[in-house]
């Protein structure tokens, strides 16, 4: 007796791109790497799985990520411990450690790709999820500071997205958030009794995270806490004060948070996030800053750093709420054949086509002529060639065009030697 097989699912949160849908990643895809050449960033692109350990150093033990939505495991054939990537910037600093990409000059890189935190999954929010990462390594200056954030602007630009705000904040250095985390722990524990069970876990491992609560009971004392901003001193001002007047110059409206935190460890100095309102409770759509202190914390001779992230999936949601999707046409042209002859000679027609530059979707198998052009009509092509009968032995091909175009003219259909098609066809699609 054959067993029956229970039909596999995708994991819960990991999600299909279905033919459709992938078509608008591509669009965005190919619209981002055009936006980046354009401030001279190059790809890299770095394992999915990494060790564990770069990831419990570099993000820090006591984030959220590490603590519970990493997807570690165990390798069986050496017992090393492994991590799918939660996000990119650790993985991109050890290769370019790895490398010596910093030898002799800075870097402008950048990455795309999935990224895996195992949470609770929503719209905005998945399981396997995807990023647009952007790194400068090896740059110190506020000019940098602001160019990253200049971009992210003109990428909103060139998508046609307008309802979107930054907001900016400085986390300062090391030294100016220890005295401020001290005052922070003194005013949690002075206020223990509104804390809820994340803000007393945190409150001595990871207090500049307990502002960042979305529990309206702790809103009061969140507002009423120490602002680190308040502890910066003159070179972080200094250093902040001239990213925001580089935004002035650019034109680019923003707003000071000081309760702005980021989820990783590795941040100092300017922190910023482009957020919105179309995305119900997912209203950051990029994040990112200055991380100095992770190239040498990962082993490296230490070196500056800032970059930033977009969620793709957040992304492709907003974008298409200012652009709904269209179909894209599977090919240029659907060649409908009848007949052995008229398959084989369609073959050998369809590769001189794409020769030419023309895409060419070659009708399998046999059917009738209706339920070909039926199929031809659902492929979107601009053109239809029908190969058979009487017309193929005389050399002929009938050619149908199945939506109107600039370049197609007014016949719906027309005769056409073999030998011109190719010719023929380059001047209509």
């Amino acid at each position: 007796m054959t067993q029956t097989f229970t039909k596999v699912t995708a994991i819960r949160g990991m999600n299909d791109a279905l033919p459709g849908a992938s078509a608008r990643w591509e669009q965005l895809e190919a619209i981002v790497r055009d936006w980046l050449h354009a401030y001279g960033y190059r790809n890299m692109r770095a394992p999915i799985l990494e060790h564990t350990r770069l990831f419990t150093r570099g993000i820090g033990e006591v984030t959220d990520i590490v603590e519970k939505e990493m997807y570690s495991f165990t390798d069986a054939l050496n017992g090393e411990s492994l991590t799918m990537r939660p996000e990119f910037t650790a993985g991109m600093v050890r290769a370019a450690i790895e490398h010596n990409l910093l030898y002799d000059r800075s870097q402008r890189v950048y990455a795309m790709g999935p990224v895996f935190r195992h949470e609770r999954p929503q719209r905005g929010r998945y399981r396997q999820f995807h990023q647009i990462d952007v790194e400068a390594l090896g740059m110190a200056g506020p000019d940098i500071d602001a160019e990253v954030i200049v971009m992210a602007a003109r990428l909103w630009k060139l998508l046609g997205i307008t309802d979107v705000r930054l907001e900016v904040n400085s986390l300062g250095q090391a030294e100016e958030r220890a005295a401020h985390r001290a005052a922070l722990i003194t005013h949690l524990e002075q206020h223990k009794d509104v804390l809820d069970e994340d803000g007393l876990r945190r409150m001595y491992t990871n207090p500049l995270r307990v502002l960042d609560t979305k529990n309206p009971a702790m809103q009061d004392m969140a507002n009423a806490a120490p602002r680190l901003f308040d502890f910066l001193g003159e070179a972080s001002r200094a250093h902040f004060e001239a990213v925001c007047a580089r935004l002035d110059d650019a034109g680019i409206a923003y707003t000071l948070n000081t309760r702005m935190v980021r989820g990783l460890d590795y941040y100092n100095l300017t922190v910023f996030e482009w957020v919105t309102d179309r995305l119900g409770a997912q209203a950051t759509i990029c994040g990112g800053g200055r991380y100095d202190g992770l190239i040498e914390l990962l082993g490296g001779k230490p070196a500056p750093a800032v970059g930033f992230a977009i969620g793709m999936e957040r992304l492709i949601d907003l974008w298409g709420q200012y652009q709904p999707e269209t179909a894209e046409p599977e090919c240029d042209v659907y060649i409908v054949q009848q007949g052995d002859e008229a398959q084989r000679r369609a073959a050998v027609l369809a590769e001189a086509l794409r020769d030419a530059g023309i895409s060419v979707v070659v009708h399998a198998g046999s059917g009738s002529f209706k339920s070909q052009f039926k199929r031809a009509d659902a492929s979107a092509a601009a053109i239809a060639v029908i190969l058979a009968g009487d017309e193929l032995a005389s050399g002929m091909a009938s050619v149908k065009m199945l939506r109107q175009t600039a370049q197609s003219g007014d016949a719906m259909q027309q005769q056409v030697p073999l030998d011109d098609l190719v010719a023929f066809l380059k001047d209509k699609v």
